[in-house]
């Protein structure tokens, strides 16, 4: 029974959600954590892990909240369950794009989705750093140790165009030394 809730759950939610990994990582959130797969804690844990991961991140936090959930079997079924809506949709629309791609409607549609996608990928971060308490009413000596890391590796991804490898692990040695 359990395969089957997480199949579905995945599937609908490959189904229905746009924008990539990242942003439908809001929408498992609240899944998984209505099913009481996991807590938010846990989630975002995943979340951590599924990201530094290679490959896509949705098929990542699946394959993780299936192990999790139901071991091996789980992680299958999950990894099948985000990953056929795409195979499917992504054969439809390649059919029909080239057909319907010049109609003004079909254009802008394309375009208004682009604000949900932005949107969602800003809520699911805004969600991650209130969960590990990067972002919070009370400033601390970590909190804000948090935002000065942050704030410099957006610096070095923006402005110096730094290889996000290279700030992860530079991140990961500044928490070393300031967290250990």
């Amino acid at each position: 029974m359990i395969l089957w809730e997480l199949f579905k759950m995945f599937f609908v939610v490959g189904l229905v959600s746009f924008g990539g990994g990242y942003a439908i990582m809001p929408v498992i959130e609240l899944e998984v954590i209505k099913h009481g797969w996991m807590t938010s804690q846990e989630f975002t844990n995943i979340i951590a892990v599924a990201g530094m991961s290679p490959g896509p991140i949705a098929a990542n936090s699946a394959i993780l909240v299936g192990y999790n959930t139901a071991g091996i079997t789980g992680a299958i079924i999950s990894a099948l369950g985000i990953l056929l809506p795409s195979i499917i949709l992504v054969l439809i629309v390649a059919t029909c794009f080239l057909k319907l791609n010049h109609y003004p409607i079909v254009k802008s549609m394309f375009y208004g989705l682009r604000a949900i996608v932005t949107s969602l990928i800003f809520y699911a971060a805004i969600r991650f750093a209130l969960s590990n308490n990067i972002i919070s009413l009370h400033f601390t000596w970590h909190t804000l140790s948090l935002l000065l890391v942050f704030g410099l590796s957006l610096v070095a991804l923006l402005k110096f165009n730094w290889h996000p490898a290279y700030i992860i692990v530079l991140s990961g040695l500044v928490g070393i030394a300031l967290y250990s």
